[in-house]
């Protein structure tokens, strides 16, 4: 609550007026630390049939990874109903994995957060008459981000099946910034060169994208992760099947490429 309260706070402040990206950070850092001191540091990582203990340095791998959610969350949250869905169908995976794997101690506040983001999605759904701004995408980014490490706790090879349920986003915003990076783009700054943004100009439609997402998320990401949590599937060889053809996913639709359009080319946001 702590961690998610300052994350939204902060995001709203920037939603009503702008908060320079140094600062935005600084805070960000500091709910990602307070959340992983209050759960106890994170257990150690599944690694095929053993477990490793990451001391120190996992716990620092385990605050930059709360904060690319947060952030990665807010930079897929670019066409109608797209970061509810993701938000919806993790969450009720999550509580299925929960069921598969016998752990019980997330099964509420998955299925309370499904609920919440669920009546939101009402009003978000392509075309959108609400948006969540920086505030709600910041928090879900934060909030399933920390849902992942507390499974975790519960079964290592439960991290590696949320990643995989969350690998659509991270993708996406992964493959993005490193190609912008690379291409000496301030990766920082707004841009609409994420591959769901341009397969939402293609296709010049939110709601064909944006069920595809939850399409992929139920048909092809959940059983992976479900194998993986049954401990039927290496987490790392389950995280590999499902990456691959996401990355190949992302290339096609050009992900971190000029973001440029034509003068004439329709406005898909508009559809």
């Amino acid at each position: 609550m702590g961690s998610g309260a300052i994350v939204a706070i902060l995001g709203f402040l920037d939603d009503h007026g702008h908060i320079a990206a140094r600062w935005r950070l600084i805070f960000h850092f500091v709910a990602a630390i307070w959340a992983i001191i209050w759960m106890g540091g994170i257990p150690p990582v599944a690694w095929f049939h053993s477990t490793i203990d990451l001391g120190w340095f996992g716990q620092c791998l385990a605050v930059i990874y709360l904060v690319w959610m947060l952030n990665l969350y807010n930079f897929m949250d670019g066409i109608d109903g797209i970061a509810s869905v993701e938000a919806i169908s993790t969450c009720i995976g999550g509580f299925l994995l929960c069921l598969f794997t016998g752990t019980d101690q997330m099964e509420l506040p998955l299925l309370l957060m499904a609920a919440s983001v669920l009546g939101f999605f009402y009003w978000n759904f392509p075309p959108a008459k609400i948006f969540m701004g920086d505030a709600g995408s910041g928090f879900l980014g934060m909030v399933l981000g920390l849902f992942s490490l507390l499974a975790s706790q519960s079964a290592p090879s439960l991290l590696w099946a949320w990643l995989i349920m969350l690998g659509v986003f991270i993708v996406d915003a992964t493959l993005t910034l490193i190609r912008r990076f690379i291409q000496g783009k301030k990766v920082y700054e707004a841009h609409r060169s994420h591959a769901y943004q341009h397969a939402s100009r293609v296709h010049l439609s939110h709601l064909k994208v944006t069920l595809s997402i939850l399409a992929i998320n139920i048909l092809w990401l959940l059983p992976l992760a479900a194998l993986v949590a049954t401990n039927k599937l290496a987490g790392v060889v389950g995280l590999t099947l499902a990456y691959i053809p996401l990355v190949i996913l992302a290339i096609i639709y050009k992900a971190g490429s000029s973001d440029e359009i034509k003068k004439d080319a329709p406005d898909a946001s508009k559809i």
